[in-house]
Parts: C-alpha cells; structure tokens; sequence
C-alpha cells in the first residue's frame, strides 16, 4: 500500500498551498502538514519550503520528486491492471498540452476517448513546451504534446509538421504580393510569445536576420495577434495556432517554408499504463484521420 504522505506529496506540489491539497484529498490542513512534516523526518531532510504564499519543493524535494511520482504512477498501473482483468476499463490519464492543441485538438479527442472508455479519468494541464517535458519526465504528466526535438530521454512519437507563418495587420501585402521575403522584413518589430523564441521561430528570425533588440515578446497566441493588430509588430505563429484566434490580420507564409514538427512525448514507464496506451493510440488515430499527409498548412 502507498503510504499516505507520498499521495499528500505530490497533491501540495500540483495544488502549490497545503490549504488546497487538503480540500482536494478531503482531509484537514493539519493532516496535510502532518504528513510532509513525517515524510521529511523519515527522509532526513525538508521537502518543503512553507512561506504564506504557498509551499515550494528544495532542492532535495525536487530530487526525490521523480522517485515518489514513479512510486505513485506504479500503484495506480497496477489498479489499472486489475481493473482491465476485471472488466472495467479504469484508470485515469493526465494530458499536458500547449494552447493550440488544448483549443482545436484536445476537445474531440476526449469526446471520442470518453464514449468508448466513459470510466477513465482525464485531466488535462496547458502548460509550455519546456514544461510539459519536465512534467512527463517527472511523471506528474503521462502524456505530454510537444515540440520536437526533446532532448530528455523520453519516447517521442512524431505527429505532423505544422507551417509557420508571419501575421501581419490587416493591409499588409508583401513586395511579391504573395510571400514574405527579407524586403518585408528590415526593420520591423516582432512579437512572440519567450518560449517559442529559441525554437522553430528563431529559425525563420535567424534566416532573414532578424535583430534581436527588434524582438518583443506577449503572453500567449491570442495577445499576438491582438498586439499585431494593433500595429505593434508582426508575428510568427503555425498554422494550428492560427485557426480559431479571431482578429483583424494578414497571414502569408514565407518565401522560405518554416515549420515545427509536433509530438506526442511519455516515459518508458507510462506507456504501459493501459490507460495511457489507449490515449496515445486515440491521439494518433485523430491526427493520422484529420491530416492525411502530417502536414498542416493554410487551406
């Protein structure tokens, strides 16, 4: 049996306060300090660091993280199991995913998985690419989308290419009238979002010279385009980033095509999870159905 401190562990560190990790697993606060304040006093060492803001892992407490969720994870495929031999089709499946996928991909997906497996239960955490990793490879996450290359030693399945392009405010038309060349480019200011600055994106920003004091940096998709809208800059977002944001903007694709391939990313111990199998045969199924070519460009 999984002793209890291990569960109040990794319920502090996805709740961030020990006030809502006791509302989640329905115990009193008390009980939850009790717990951590046990786990540490058999480890040697604290865990945790308690300020009114919340509860933060030590160092030590995020080196042990990995073992414990591992601990975790292997308990419940082993509930998993024995509900599968029994029939039920049980379990549960945590998704982490980045905006674009949680809007035009993740709401059929778990409408589909769901009839066919009503009793799994699915949670899905939006979240940044570097974070998702992270959180696969520590197993607070069994199933993470991603962009490609990951260079944490996880299972990596690639799921298509998808086309980036330059957003410009409504009335911008390149020189060529068809593509985006260097010509468009000198001396404009850009917006993206920080994480996707050392990916896919800075390899179109490398290609045509793009200075980095030209670069500003917005929150999300969304605040993108609405600040390109605006005339502050241009943007560079892919396609499924691009196909339920509203907004008054031109889209034209490079004279040089850019993309970023995405994938589907767990560990060697999650994938045998049944659950988890199920999903990522789910995912892919949906993806290899909607793109044929695993390719997604402008229609």
């Amino acid at each position: 049996m999984i002793p209890f401190a291990y569960q109040v562990f990794s319920t502090v560190i996805q709740e961030g306060t020990f006030q809502k990790a006791a509302l989640k697993l329905n115990v009193t606060p008390s009980a939850v300090s009790h717990s951590i304040t046990q786990l540490e006093t058999e480890l040697g060492f604290p865990v945790f660091i308690r300020s009114r803001s919340g509860a933060e892992l030590t160092a030590n407490g995020r080196t042990i993280l990995p073992i414990i969720q591992e601990i975790l994870n292997s308990q419940a495929r082993l509930e998993q199991e024995a509900a599968d031999i029994n029939g039920l089709n049980a379990g549960s499946i945590r998704i982490g995913a980045f905006s674009s996928v949680c809007i035009n991909w993740l709401p059929p997906i778990i409408q589909s998985f769901k009839k066919q497996y009503p009793h799994i239960d699915i949670s899905v955490s939006q979240n940044g690419f570097n974070e998702i990793v992270q959180d696969v490879k520590n197993g607070t996450l069994d199933v993470g989308f991603v962009v490609m290359p990951v260079s944490e030693n996880l299972l990596v399945d690639s799921l298509i290419k998808d086309e980036i392009y330059c957003v410009a405010p409504k009335g911008f038309v390149p020189k060529n009238k068809k593509s985006v060349t260097h010509e468009d480019l000198e001396d404009r200011d850009f917006i993206l979002q920080s994480g996707d600055y050392d990916r896919d994106t800075k390899a179109a920003l490398d290609y045509y010279g793009i200075q980095p004091n030209l670069i500003h940096f917005s929150i999300d998709d969304q605040s993108i385009v609405a600040m390109v809208e605006a005339g502050l800059g241009l943007g560079i977002l892919p396609e499924l980033a691009l196909q339920k944001i509203p907004g008054n903007v031109a889209v034209y694709p490079f004279e040089h095509s850019f993309y970023r391939s995405i994938g589907l990313a767990t560990s060697a111990v999650q994938a045998k999870a049944p659950s988890t199998q199920r999903m990522i045969g789910q995912i892919k199924a949906y993806v290899a159905k909607k793109y044929p070519e695993a390719v997604l460009v402008r229609a």
